[in-house]
C-alpha cells in the first residue's frame, strides 16, 4: 500500500487502511521534516500541530478511495512574514479541494460526452460520490460547457 500511496506524492507515508461498506480509508502522513512558507519563502521545520484532512480519489479494487491526509502545519520563522502559521500543501490536491486533480479529471472526462445527471449516475456507482452540481462546477471552473 505503501508504494501505492508514493504515486500520489513520494512525501507520503502510509499509516493505514480500512474498509467500511463501498470505501476504502486510507490514511496517510506526510514524512517531511520542514516546508517552506508560501507567503515568504522561509523554511522552517518548526511544526506547530497536525490536523486531519480528507478528500476523494481514484477508487481501488472497486473500492470508493477516501484519503485521510494528517497534514502539517508550521510555524513562520521569519519575524517580518504577515503569516505567524502555515500548512503544507501537496501537488496532487488543490487548496481546500475535497477532489483529488486525477480524480477532478476523471470526472470531466466522463462527464464530457454525457449529461451532468447521467455522468453523476456513472459515476457514484464505479468511481465516486460526485453530484450534478459538482460536475457542473468543475465545468464551470475550466470554461467548458457542459450538457
Amino acid at each position: 500500500m505503501d508504494e501505492l500511496v508514493k504515486l500520489l506524492d513520494p512525501n507520503l507515508k502510509y499509516i493505514s487502511h480500512k474498509i467500511k461498506d463501498n470505501f476504502m480509508y486510507i490514511t496517510v502522513e506526510s514524512n517531511r521534516s520542514s516546508f517552506q512558507c508560501p507567503h515568504c519563502n522561509t523554511i522552517s521545520n518548526k511544526v506547530h500541530s497536525r490536523y486531519e484532512r480528507s478528500f476523494q480519489d481514484l477508487p481501488i479494487q472497486g473500492y470508493k478511495v477516501i484519503i485521510v491526509l494528517i497534514n502539517k502545519k508550521y510555524f513562520c520563522e521569519n519575524p517580518s512574514c504577515n503569516y505567524k502559521t502555515f500548512a503544507e500543501t501537496f501537488s496532487f490536491v488543490k487548496y481546500k479541494a475535497k477532489k483529488t486533480i486525477r480524480l477532478e479529471n476523471e470526472i470531466v472526462k466522463i462527464a464530457a460526452n454525457v449529461s451532468s445527471v447521467a455522468a453523476s449516475k456513472i459515476l457514484r456507482n464505479q468511481i465516486a460520490d460526485v453530484g450534478k452540481s459538482t460536475i457542473c462546477n468543475l465545468f464551470k471552473k475550466r470554461n467548458i460547457n457542459s450538457r
